[in-house]
């Protein structure tokens, strides 16, 4: 069982940098892909980012290449997401997903999930 918290959301101005970081729990974070995922209102839940369990291949939706860049820390048990040039189409609520597999942009090879953190760009 693996249990994800997200944080580092919140309001910013378009063009702006947020950070967000997910905290896994359990001895066996290492062995996870990992994804980011969001939901804007009224829309289906999409893919944004997905990594490797060692970090060494990251893949991204097309929206987000060159601004947004997905990373992990291991030792730290945590996954996370630099998001710069924020758009306000970028606002929405933002998952991250552990993969026992291997990184996957589909959200049905995901396994557990986070509960969520909210971004909102605007000026």
């Amino acid at each position: 069982q693996v249990q994800l918290v997200e944080s580092g959301g919140g309001l910013v101005q378009p063009g702006g940098s947020l950070r967000l970081s997910c905290a896994a729990s359990g001895r066996t974070f290492s062995s996870y892909a990992m994804g980011w995922f969001r939901q804007a209102p009224e829309k289906e839940r999409e893919f944004v980012a997905t990594i490797s369990s060692s970090g060494g291949y990251t893949y991204y939706t097309d929206s987000v290449k060159g601004r947004f860049t997905i990373s992990r820390d291991n030792a730290k048990n945590t996954v996370y997401l630099q998001m710069n040039s924020l758009k306000p189409e970028d606002t929405a609520v933002y998952y991250c997903a552990a993969d026992r597999g291997i990184p996957s942009s589909s959200q049905n090879s995901y396994n557990y999930w986070g509960r969520g953190t909210q971004v909102t760009v605007s000026s």
